[in-house]
């Protein structure tokens, strides 16, 4: 039956049922699972695909896994065809990042589907893991040069066959990690939820028919390429670029550059890397499986929000990235840090470009924004329980970082990732409860949010101390520390970096009650000790404190066209500290927190005057709202217009001259990063660039480049 015969009733009833399937298969894992990485923070993912691998439904949880899910079941189905088989029954499990997986802790099991004597679909299950062996718990291994080093390595191996584990093969896995109780919990909530998957699919077919049900699956697919086809053909072609940053790779303080050229023409869209640094020595890098779910993440939201999900999305899709680069390693590079590093890069800069090409048009500008939290900061802590049993535990609070701001609202205060539609941190009575670590704060960190016209979100920072147990081993790897990864947009200023600190134990003092806030830390009696980007493994001794606190959101737009009033109740939100809000937002708020009007407009003047050297020639005026029309030319940017004459003018009626180029024509400053906020930091290989309107003082945009490095072309019209 063809879908142009099915009623429309039971079309809608078949594609919800295999949402609910999705949904239930998420249930499942969730209700089974022991780890507070899958029932707390919801790292894992879960989804149907059909019978040659293509993705057809994606659960809301981690986005990263479901742009990898394909490149799974197509290695396995390569790999195990002829040997070992693949039949009715059989589950296959995977972590070989060069066979679909992000990183080795990612483990997936997919199961075949059956009907009618042949295969028909596939159901999967991916989770993040505590540890899967390797030279250091939690299977981070930052001392690796070679994948071998790092985890155990499975590249889709039959761990389920004719419905049985095998205990053989389940003993080997099990042998091979410090947290088998955990694990091995995990791994059966997967494989509990694809056996519910593959029996509710199965009852789908019984019911209406299993070519009916095929054809509304690959339907699916279809439908969703043609309503983004649709979606790119009524937006402008042009060129839209966007340059981001790793610093450290395990080994040595080393900056990585991640450059991308997005080629948008006609309804289809080329992601190109080149311009992209060689792969790392250390664990940062990334295989073709991230690249692509790093794309696939940045496109959903921003050109996709409103469709279905799938891989019919990555058909008008090309991506572009030479082999033996950070995002697209060659064997045997280490790549144990993937998802946290380079595939979370990926996005930054796919979600910066897209939002530029989004913006071009009235119709979707809405969903650009400056970056979410543009970097990841992982904690793992173990060691023992009273009993003498192994405790380990891996934190996600990282998560709850700023977002970023939009045309219309500001960012999300402790948003959580851009990847995680769904996004949820566990509560900090919950890590306490399961073992040794007790919390001495967590919460919103004032003037971390990306200042602009619409603000960045504010992001969260913590401490916690051993309880209960003399010492802990812990480990912190992450990026960040001197990069600003949160851009900013249209003159929207980059979100606070991260910081991580250790406060050393000082005997008979404890750190409760003494360590309240990140404000504490001054005060604190001992040694503080500020480290880098990946301090790695430690001990956290009894009375010592750990602290680290995560990235804001990226800006949207010139922070001195922020309302007034707005930035007066971030300072009495506790948001935006009075220095930053006179310093930045050109706001004067008294003592009693009340705005002081005369003095703010005063501020603002002197602010666009030091932008200048001299006094503007012509007033600013407001921005263009996110659904504005430009009669008198191309939208470029909210403030920037491409004449018929192919001029580019800034709205106060400044001409730049022959686009694409106005930068060069703009006035050009390189500025202290503590001018953007008091929590950026940059690498010693990096600057701050601003570029302003030099008839109004407007700040058009803001970028973070390398010394010495050409100014970067953002948005071309072509």
């Amino acid at each position: 039956m063809s879908t142009t015969a099915l009623d429309p009733i039971t079309f809608e009833v078949i594609r919800n049922k295999l949402s609910a399937i999705t949904e239930e298969q998420a249930t499942t894992l969730k209700n089974v699972s022991g780890s507070p990485v899958v029932t707390e923070a919801t790292d894992f993912n879960v989804g149907i695909y059909l019978a040659d691998g293509s993705v057809v439904t994606m659960g809301p949880q981690v986005l990263f896994h479901s742009g990898s899910m394909a490149s799974v079941v197509r290695n396995i189905i390569t790999d195990c065809e002829d040997n070992p088989g693949i039949a009715e029954g059989d589950m296959f499990v995977l972590n070989d990042p060069y066979k679909g997986a992000l990183h080795q802790m990612d483990v997936t099991f997919v199961a075949p589907v059956f009907a009618e004597g042949r295969r028909v679909a596939w159901v999967g299950a991916c989770a993040h893991q505590i540890d899967v062996g390797g030279m250091n718990f939690g299977s981070w291994s930052l001392a690796a040069r070679s994948i071998q080093e790092e985890a155990m390595l499975l590249p889709g191996i039959k761990l389920v066959e004719g419905g049985e584990i095998r205990s053989d093969l389940w003993s080997m896995l099990m042998g091979m990690t410090r947290m088998p109780t955990t694990v091995g919990l995990d791994f059966k909530a997967m494989i509990a939820a694809n056996n519910v998957a593959a029996g509710r699919l199965t009852e789908l077919f019984e019911r209406y028919g299993l070519e009916t049900v095929l054809e509304v699956m690959t339907h699916e697919l279809d439908h969703s390429e043609r309503e983004l086809r649709q979606v790119l053909s009524t937006l402008p072609d042009g060129v839209f670029r966007a340059v981001d940053w790793i610093e450290h790779d395990g080994h040595d303080n080393v900056l990585y550059e991640f450059r991308l050229t997005l080629t948008k023409r006609g309804d289809e869209l080329d992601f190109d890397f080149t311009g992209t640094s060689e792969q790392a020595p250390g664990f940062i890098n990334c295989t073709w499986s991230g690249l692509v779910a790093g794309v696939f993440t940045a496109l959903l939201p921003t050109l996709a929000p409103n469709l279905r999900w799938n891989e019919g999305l990555l058909r008008p899709v090309s991506i572009t990235a030479p082999k033996g680069t950070i995002v697209n390693a060659n064997w045997p590079a280490p790549v144990s840090s993937a998802t946290v590093s380079a595939v979370w890069v990926v996005t930054n800069v796919s979600f910066s470009a897209l939002s530029r090409l989004v913006t071009t048009s009235p119709d979707v500008a809405r969903h650009g924004a400056g970056v979410t939290k543009g970097s990841m900061t992982v904690m793992v802590l173990n060691g023992l329980y009273p009993d003498g049993d192994p405790y380990g535990t891996f934190l996600l609070d990282s998560t709850a970082g700023g977002g970023g701001a939009y045309a219309d609202h500001d960012g999300l205060t402790a948003s959580g990732d851009f990847c995680v539609p769904r996004p949820a941190i566990a509560n900090v009575e919950s890590h306490e409860a399961d073992g040794q670590i007790l919390f001495l704060y967590r919460g919103i960190l004032p003037d971390s949010a990306g200042p602009g016209r619409q603000r960045g979100g504010s992001t969260v920072g913590l401490a916690l101390t051993p309880h209960g147990t003399d010492q802990l081993q812990a480990m912190l790897v992450g990026h960040g520390v001197e990069v600003p990864n949160s851009a900013g947009i249209f003159g929207g200023m980059e979100g606070s970096c991260n910081r991580n600190e250790l406060l050393h134990r000082v005997e008979g003092v404890s750190p409760v009650g003494l360590i309240t806030s990140a404000a504490d830390h001054e005060s604190w009696v001992g040694e503080r000790e500020v480290m880098n980007a990946k301090p790695g493994f430690f001990t956290l001794r009894r009375g010592d404190a750990v602290s680290y606190s995560f990235q804001g959101g990226g800006g949207y737009g010139d922070p001195v066209d922020r309302d007034p009033d707005l930035v007066a109740h971030d300072v009495a939100t506790r948001q935006v500290s009075r220095d930053s809000a006179a310093a930045i937002y050109g706001v004067v708020v008294d003592d009693r927190l009340v705005l002081d009007a005369a003095a703010t407009e005063a501020r603002r003047s002197e602010i666009r005057t030091s932008r200048l050297g001299g006094s503007p020639t012509a007033t600013a005026v407001p921005s263009g709202g996110a659904d504005s029309a430009r009669p008198d030319g191309r939208r470029l940017t909210p403030d920037l217009t491409v004449a018929g004459d192919g001029h580019v003018r800034c709205s106060c009626g400044h001409d730049f001259g022959a686009g694409p180029d106005w930068k060069g024509a703009s006035t050009r400053r390189t500025v202290r990063p503590e001018e953007h906020g008091p929590l950026v930091r940059l690498h010693d290989e990096l600057e701050l660039r601003e570029y302003v309107c030099p008839s109004c003082g407007r700040l058009l945009e803001s970028n973070v480049s390398r010394i010495g490095a050409g100014d970067l072309a953002t948005s071309e019209l072509t």
